[in-house]
């Protein structure tokens, strides 16, 4: 077999990397009165060739690299395709949000590109330094992302808030790292299920498990680590908000895959009673906070804090079917909130006026499209047949049913029958409410990027809802790359998973 070069295991970032320093670069020699859609325009050429560098991964046989703390895999390559799709929307609905808002928007281009480094490098790492390294990369990014809209007070507040939080929760996940080496001599995934196989301190790793939960769990939002998310969301730009709000939380999952199911695999009886506990309560404080917003950001906030709860019932299952029900979840997710906060974003205009639900009084009639297609995200986080969000949830819940966490599945439906109502209020009053008379309209047109971005994510939305079966194989097969490996780790059984 051909020796597979380092590099080629890490393409994808590395094109992003150059592509940011190339915007960095170009940034001060445009003249300060010009347009910077053409550094957006780099970026997403940057992005898309990520994808296809992602594609041509794909061709290759899994492997490793830099001393086995990068892995290349199905897996990994199925996470990559979410984060680049993300990133790339991302840059398209942001060409004309800050145009005149704002100078030296090439920094924003870049912060999201170096972000989206870290945040791939979290997928393919299998070496737990390497994960803390490229989470930091990925949080630092979106520590200044979140400020970005320098004028507001609750942008930088928002940021300050991220950023304090989120150190204190790395912390956490450092000091589990910690644990880990002490407990197994390692801090590599496989070398781990070694030594947990093998006999190595049960109490350590438990703790060790606890914390870097703790870490992870910040970065999805689950509660009981939630408390940042509604002003971050509240506070940062709307662009901004669909990004960090999907692309960080699809890389930290992979992250808790791997952990869970690559290197504590044998240990199901530890991890899962925790996993079933914050999945309940992350979907039951997310909606029952969400009923109670005025605020839509804020709505949306815990709405993704409940979402994460749904995305978590998907470790409940057998290890294939559960990494593919949250790959799919993954994917689904992504496309109807990066497109619900694209459309809030437009609404709202960039000093986001319009942040309340009687702001969206009536707002059908003066823009028909973008209500619209805030009305398909909507429906598709409801569940609604025919959008990504109805199979989405179908797996996860059907994987629970398949693992005998019967309980779990019914727990996660009347969640779903609470969340409709916020969603449906929402829907109201954009159609069947009567404008209000001092509301000033909306002047912002419609750019290109944000049209072409907004499509492609109802295509996604209604693709992965009548055709989900593509999207599924790629989540399948970066299940099983969890039995394939050339060092294989014990995987669990059926019967090892507790029933509830």
């Amino acid at each position: 077999m051909t020796e597979v070069s380092p590099v080629l295991r890490i393409l994808p970032e590395v094109l992003l990397t150059l592509t940011g320093v190339l915007v960095m670069l170009l940034e001060p020699v445009i003249d300060i009165k010009a347009s910077r859609k053409p550094l957006g325009f780099l970026a997403i050429s940057g992005t898309l060739a990520a994808i296809a560098a992602t594609g041509y991964q794909l061709q290759l046989p899994p492997g490793t690299a830099f001393f086995g703390s990068v892995q290349s895999d199905a897996f990994s390559a199925f996470f990559h395709f979410v984060i680049c799709g993300i990133v790339l929307v991302t840059l398209l609905v942001s060409l004309d949000y800050f145009e005149g808002h704002t100078t030296y928007v090439g920094e924003y281009y870049a912060l999201i590109l170096f972000g989206a480094v870290g945040m791939m490098l979290m997928t393919s790492s299998v070496e737990l330094l390497m994960i803390f390294i490229s989470l930091e990369i990925s949080s630092i990014s979106t520590y200044i992302l979140a400020g970005y809209r320098k004028r507001s007070a609750t942008s930088p507040e928002a940021s300050i808030k991220y950023f304090l939080l989120g150190s204190f929760a790395t912390s956490f996940f450092l000091y589990g790292i910690a644990l880990c080496f002490g407990a197994t001599g390692s801090t590599n995934l496989f070398d781990i299920a070694r030594g947990i196989a093998s006999g190595a301190s049960p109490l350590l790793l438990t703790v060790a498990f606890g914390m870097m939960l703790i870490g992870l769990g910040f970065k999805v939002s689950l509660a009981p680590f939630h408390v940042w998310t509604p002003d971050v969301y509240e506070g940062a730009p709307a662009p901004v908000v669909g990004l960090m709000s999907t692309a960080p939380k699809a890389a930290a999952f992979a992250v808790l895959l791997r952990i869970c199911y690559g290197a504590y695999g044998t240990m199901t009886h530890l991890w899962m009673p925790l996993i079933w506990i914050l999945a309940v309560l992350s979907m039951t404080i997310g909606n029952l906070g969400a009923l109670t917003q005025r605020n839509v950001k804020r709505m949306l906030a815990y709405s993704s804090i409940a979402h994460a709860g749904y995305l978590l019932v998907a470790f409940t299952s057998l290890a294939a079917l559960g990494i593919a029900s949250a790959g799919f979840y993954t994917a689904a997710y992504a496309a109807m909130n990066v497109g619900a906060f694209a459309v809030l974003g437009y609404l709202s205009g960039f000093d986001e006026k319009r942040t309340n639900l009687i702001d969206y009084a009536g707002i059908a009639r003066r823009h028909p499209v973008a209500a619209a297609a805030l009305s398909v995200f909507l429906l598709s986080l409801i569940g609604i047949p025919f959008t990504a969000g109805f199979f989405g949830k179908f797996y996860v819940f059907t994987g629970a049913l398949n693992s005998g966490n019967a309980w779990l599945a019914v727990l996660g439906l009347l969640n779903s029958g609470v969340a409709a109502f916020y969603y449906l209020r929402l829907l109201a009053q954009m159609y069947m409410l009567p404008a209000e008379p001092t509301l000033e309209p909306n002047t912002m047109r419609a750019r290109p990027g944000f049209i072409l971005g907004v499509a492609i994510l109802v295509f996604a939305v209604f693709a992965l809802g009548i055709f989900p079966n593509r999207t599924l194989s790629l989540a399948r097969d970066a299940g099983a790359t969890f039995t394939s490996h050339p060092n294989p780790v014990p995987q669990p059984q059926a019967e090892a998973i507790p029933q509830q």
